[in-house]
């Protein structure tokens, strides 16, 4: 693969950036802070804007290394304040395997925001960084998560039973990828 590190793609509404250490208070406002967006996520809820300015801290630094993919989601039409995220969170060097995730905030939810946005970064990770298969999964009562997936051209692979965990506790996992030359 060539990394190439978290580049700025843009859609027709969207901006993917880097984060800032100001879009904290953003990010805790619009998402972070709110149990229903983190319901089937792995990570809690955060207690305060001072978690989530760690948390865009540490996610700053790490944006010196060149196979780290992390981008903030920007509704152009809304100036620069973050409404979601979306990065990987796992890769397979052996295979070209890119693994991403995402979360939105709850009033740009049912708006094509979140399949806009892993559309772009899919295109960005064959185009520039040669992945070979980009994966994602979902627990399967949060089935508006898979429908992003089949949105942006995703397969469904299959439901491991019992094989995940996220703040409902342990869960199954429903897979989808896409190949490079399924696009």
């Amino acid at each position: 693969m060539n990394h190439c590190g978290t580049r700025r793609p843009e859609t027709g509404r969207l901006i993917l950036r880097r984060y800032a250490t100001e879009d904290a208070a953003a990010m805790y406002k619009n998402r972070a802070s709110d149990k229903e967006v983190t319901k089937f996520l792995m990570w809690p809820p955060h207690s305060s804007r001072e978690v989530s300015q760690n948390v865009t801290d540490s996610w700053i630094k790490e944006y010196s290394d060149k196979e780290f993919y992390h981008w903030a989601i920007v509704l152009k039409e809304n100036g620069e304040e973050p409404i979601g995220d979306i990065s990987v969170v796992d890769m397979n060097e052996k295979i070209s395997e890119a693994h991403i995730g995402y979360c939105i905030g709850k009033p740009w939810w049912h708006k094509g925001i979140a399949s806009e946005a892993l559309k772009a970064v899919m295109d960005f990770l064959f185009d520039e960084v040669g992945v070979n298969r980009i994966e994602s999964r979902h627990d399967p009562r949060n089935p508006n998560s898979g429908k992003v997936m089949k949105k942006c051209g995703m397969k469904y692979e299959g439901t491991l039973r019992s094989a995940d965990w996220n703040n409902q506790g342990v869960c199954d996992a429903c897979y989808y990828a896409l190949l490079k030359s399924e696009r």
